[in-house]
């Protein structure tokens, strides 16, 4: 069996699929890995290495589709709906795609890759359950987005993060308000108390109150009927209007007194609901540093523009949607990790083998027979019923 690694089209998108010690996994059970030319160097993973590694290097993209039976990407067509569109007339008839594919936000990539008879997983509908942990992309890609939202937001604030006692005066830490616990919440919180900041954080569940303390952080009561805040997977739920009305009316004292607010609140295939208002932006500090993390959904934050530095009242929105990318080497390194690990979940014996009745395939399988057969996403756009089905309320404060 072969595995084929094309690199990736996405504009700004500088992650592969594989990287060389995946491939020195895989092909130790006797699997080939094939590598388009050049698919891991802005990653700092040049060709090289990969050869080292056991892959083979060959120079055109037709060719790893041609060749290869099943495809690893970090984006499919669901993720990269115009320069992937170049790619649905190399896709043979039963040829595996893995990789992320968005399919809880728009249904045509997903059904244009099953009229190709291929085979699609999502890997961002691994389950979040224990034997799985080693294959959740999501998780793995939010520890990026944390540690990354806490460098880019010092480096637009115009002062530093720790306290200093120095000749000259005392230097004042700065305060740091995270919205969301989920894994990009919790690394950021961590980032933060590295460099010194004082962290605050905020979830609607109760549960991880014990979480944020645990990093050296201060949790945010907000007295709030929020019984029913956690879904399945540990996963936050969003709330109805009224609750997010309270909540943001009470959240105003923190927001203002923080120098940095980093929002992580997303709800997956929805809009991101909006936790910070312009009238909480126009209380902050003139200086003060906002990143939002649920940007490419709408964000988190009122005026923020995604994948734009804009300032309002003073202060500096930032709303950036793949900050993975920005950090290339590890957040490769870790996708590539889950890849491996889901591949040679399915890989018996050098054969791919769907076990229907495991909730890892089961979950993660978006196309096969020419159909589109996750079940969670028929219901969401209403495939087996006359009318769509209500968006699934499960959130993510990642």
């Amino acid at each position: 069996m072969i595995v084929g690694v094309p690199r990736e089209t996405f504009p700004g998108e500088r992650r592969v699929a594989l990287v060389p010690a995946a491939v020195a996994a895989l092909t130790a059970k006797d699997l080939a890995v094939i590598v388009e030319a050049g698919a891991g160097a802005a990653a700092g993973f040049p060709d090289a290495e990969y050869r080292d590694k056991g892959a083979g290097i060959v120079p055109d993209r037709a060719e790893v589709f041609g060749k290869a039976d099943v495809i690893c990407q970090v984006r499919t067509l669901g993720a990269n709906r115009v320069e992937g569109r170049g790619d649905l007339e190399l896709i043979r008839p039963g040829q595996v795609l893995v990789g992320l594919a968005e399919p809880l936000s728009d249904l045509a990539p997903s059904r244009d890759i099953a009229d190709r008879d291929a085979i699609l997983f999502a890997m961002e509908l691994m389950p979040r359950i224990a034997r799985a942990q080693t294959m959740d992309v999501l998780s793995s890609q939010a520890t990026i987005q944390g540690y990354k939202a806490v460098l880019t937001a010092a480096s637009h604030l115009p002062r530093m993060f720790m306290m200093m006692m120095t000749a000259a005066g005392t230097i004042s830490a700065a305060h740091v308000f995270v919205i969301g616990a989920g894994v990009a919440g919790l690394q950021a919180i961590a980032t933060a108390r590295r460099l010194g900041g004082v962290v605050y954080a905020y979830d609607i569940r109760p549960a991880v109150k014990g979480e944020v303390m645990s990093l050296g952080a201060k949790f945010v009561e907000i007295e709030l009927d929020a019984a029913d805040a956690e879904g399945k997977g540990g996963y936050a739920k969003a709330m109805d209007d009224e609750f997010i009305v309270k909540q943001r009316e009470l959240m105003t004292r923190a927001v203002a007194d923080a120098d940095v607010v980093i929002t992580t609140a997303a709800v997956p295939g929805r809009k991101s609901p909006v936790l910070v208002t312009s009238e909480m932006v126009a209380g902050m500090r003139p200086g003060s540093v906002i990143v939002d993390l649920a940007a490419e959904r709408g964000g988190n934050c009122e005026l923020t523009v995604a994948d734009t530095v804009t300032t309002e009242h003073g202060v500096t929105i930032l709303g950036p949607t793949n900050l993975p990318a920005e950090v290339p080497y590890h957040a490769s390194q870790m996708y590539a990790r889950n890849v491996q690990t889901f591949l040679l979940h399915l890989i018996k014996d050098g054969e791919m083998q769907f076990d229907m009745d495991d909730e890892i395939t089961e979950q993660t399988m978006l196309t096969r027979g020419g159909e589109v057969v996750q079940r969670r996403v028929r219901e969401i756009f209403g495939i087996d019923t006359d009318e769509p089905a209500e968006v699934s309320a499960e959130g993510s404060a990642d």
